[in-house]
């Protein structure tokens, strides 16, 4: 596990889940041991931390690629920030260049780790519950592991978009559905876009969420900024690597 990561399960975690008391349900879901996917929704930069404080391994959250090609102090640091957490590079040029986040997440999948992943692309901007991208279902068939389903609630509320700190006594909950299993199915377009609703549908499920059954909107993109609105480390804004233009490729 990474240093920065473990020195946070044991100092950070706990701080955080005694500040916010957050609701948890099936975390037995999450295997103790063994690759796996966690597929959430994506209402908040405090959906990151959050689920990586409730949950008691490390997760390998997409990162876009701004955080590890900075200069100066501010670009140490963010460099320095996502290597030492364990975070996996996005770059959003698209294409090849996108698909470096696979070549990153599979080995770390078959050694047994978990990656985090938001098949929405970026957060909500209305709290409705987006069209998920095909990211995460052609990492997991790759991979062969299974994708758990994540919901976070409450999270938009804690921490809003473009505030720069979370507020105290907001109910937060993280529910953990049971994995879903993909292995040996195709990995056709029609294939994709199937498993990507029904883990969308099981999402929906912990949620509650509208589903709005069209891609959330793109961010601008901006430079980092701790707290804000387009500094999410973890991945955050637009950090699924689909490769292609196409959202469905």
């Amino acid at each position: 596990m990474p240093y920065l990561y473990t020195i946070g399960l044991y100092t950070v975690a706990p701080a955080i889940r005694l500040a916010w008391r957050p609701r948890i349900e099936g975390l037995e879901n999450v295997p103790r041991t063994g690759g796996a996917i966690l597929a959430s929704n994506h209402l908040s930069v405090a959906d990151e931390y959050m689920m990586g404080a409730v949950v008691p391994r490390h997760i390998a959250f997409w990162a876009k690629d701004e955080y590890f090609h900075g200069t100066g102090l501010k670009g140490w640091f963010f460099r320095s920030l996502m290597n030492g957490l364990g975070a996996i590079e996005v770059r959003r040029e698209g294409g090849r260049g996108a698909l470096t986040a696979f070549d990153a997440a599979i080995p770390a999948l078959r050694a047994g780790d978990l990656v985090g992943v938001y098949p929405e692309g970026t957060r909500s901007p209305d709290g409705r519950l987006w069209r998920g991208r095909t990211g995460a279902a052609r990492l997991a068939l790759l991979a062969e592991v299974p994708i758990i389903p994540v919901g976070c609630i409450g999270t938009d509320v804690m921490q809003p978009i473009g505030q720069h700190l979370p507020r105290l006594g907001v109910p937060v909950t993280i529910k953990f559905g049971k994995p879903l299993d993909f292995t040996g199915r195709p990995m056709d377009s029609s294939n994709l876009r199937a498993i990507t609703d029904e883990v969308m549908a099981a999402i929906q499920s912990l949620t509650g969420q509208e589903y709005t059954g069209r891609y959330a909107p793109a961010k601008k993109p901006m430079g980092p900024r701790p707290g804000g609105d387009a500094a999410e480390p973890n991945g955050g804004a637009d950090s699924n690597p689909d490769a292609e233009s196409n959202p469905d490729a």
